[in-house]
């Protein structure tokens, strides 16, 4: 099959009270070694507008902002084989350890799943009923062919969270 894939650390700290997961990187994340690196990919553009900070390229600026929203980001997969960057070619996958994470941060009060994926993976994980609220967003991937202006409206579910 493929070379094997890792997803990246956790970006979280004790001040963190959302979490948005994904599913794993894909290949131009993987490449930069940041979280949605892909230039189609939304969800940066999504980020700052929702959060009305103006749009930068630098990714240590992204992160910073983040921070200070206290938004953390990680993936629910921490490995596996895939050909390219599609979630439908994930083969062998092993989870990320999603709860003992949340234990560790008490702070989290919601999760955010960026797309099915990440969000099937997490029921299975935590079960349907975990004890907080775990919601499913429309994925940013351009791979995902609902306008910028949907994707937005369905992201300002994390405004109710924030602050």
């Amino acid at each position: 099959m493929q070379n094997r894939i890792s997803s990246f650390p956790p970006f979280i700290d004790d001040q963190s009270e959302i979490l948005i997961l994904g599913s794993i990187p894909g290949v131009k994340s993987l490449e930069k070694q940041q979280y949605y690196a892909h230039p189609q990919n939304k969800f940066w553009k999504i980020i700052f507008e929702l959060l009305h900070e103006e749009f930068t390229e630098d990714y240590d600026q992204r992160i910073n902002t983040l921070k200070k929203y206290h938004i953390a980001l990680w993936d629910v997969i921490d490995s596996c084989e895939r050909k390219g960057s599609l979630d439908s070619e994930i083969r062998n996958e092993e989870a990320n350890q999603i709860a003992e994470l949340l234990e560790e941060y008490q702070n989290i009060k919601a999760i955010f799943c960026n797309g099915g994926k990440s969000y099937k993976n997490l029921q299975k994980l935590l079960g349907k009923n975990y004890r907080l609220p775990i919601f499913l967003m429309p994925s940013t991937s351009p791979l995902h062919t609902i306008s910028f202006e949907k994707k937005l409206e369905g992201w300002k579910k994390v405004l109710e969270f924030l602050g």
